[in-house]
């Protein structure tokens, strides 16, 4: 039996990411609009959190977070965003304060755009993963980094699943996976060898490749939330400080 993690792959060109394409284009470009929608989809969570953690209740942080995403999404000036920072994740964080501290009681009056349904979120979701959150020496912005860091972390398992199911080879890589998440002490590679049929030898190489493509991955998830290649690395360092 292979293994099905023998084909190289080559992580993707940095240029057109999504934030960069925002950056560039605002949102005069179709595509742009695009991405910006998909990003605010997948890092709602993270400013949920933010919201909920500043002590607002969870009806609040509801009717707060959809007003804040609907109206970045309405907004045409993402042109004039400071091109310094360089990742979505700063200026999230630095425009939802902004949005808190002067547009509260508007954004009261104008549950969730006026009523409608701004993103497709489960919000049941949200409230359920906030109730476990730690509660010792967890700021708001500390909340936020590490939410935001593990939200990275699951939209590389998600791609790398994807991959994995597609090219038929699921059933490996669930047993592997453990390897990517730090849990190696639970599970040895003996006995994932049993469990396979294959050699000990060859659930090291394979477990290697995964590992590689995970860094791949990583880095392109990575670097749709930044301006520049240059900036990736840095990004990586400050998101794996945040889940320390």
């Amino acid at each position: 039996m292979t293994t099905g993690f023998d084909k190289p792959r080559n992580s993707s060109h940095f240029s057109e990411t999504h934030w960069s394409m925002i950056i560039a284009a605002g949102q005069k470009d179709s595509r742009a609009g695009e991405a910006l929608q998909k990003l605010c989809q997948v890092y709602w969570y993270p400013l949920y959190a933010y919201v909920r953690r500043q002590g607002h209740s969870r009806q609040d942080a509801e009717d707060l977070t959809q007003e804040f995403f609907a109206r970045l999404l309405a907004r045409d000036d993402l042109a004039t965003v400071d091109r310094s920072k360089g990742r979505f994740r700063s200026f999230l964080l630095a425009s939802i304060k902004h949005f808190l501290a002067n547009e509260w009681d508007r954004a009261r009056a104008q549950k969730r755009g006026g009523g409608k349904k701004i993103l497709s979120v489960n919000l049941e979701d949200s409230e359920s993963k906030y109730a476990v959150e730690p509660t010792h020496d967890m700021t708001p912005d500390k909340l936020y980094d590490r939410r935001w860091a593990m939200t990275v972390l699951d939209q590389v398992m998600v791609r790398l699943r994807k991959e994995m199911h597609a090219e038929g080879k699921l059933d490996p890589f669930e047993k592997m996976k453990i390897f990517l998440t730090g849990g190696k002490g639970e599970v040895r590679y003996a006995e994932v060898a049993k469990n396979l049929g294959i050699s000990e030898a060859a659930v090291k190489t394979a477990v290697h490749r995964l590992r590689k493509r995970y860094r791949q991955l990583l880095i392109a998830v990575i670097s749709d939330t930044v301006e520049t290649s240059q900036d990736v690395e840095q990004e990586m360092r400050y998101l794996l400080a945040a889940l320390a």
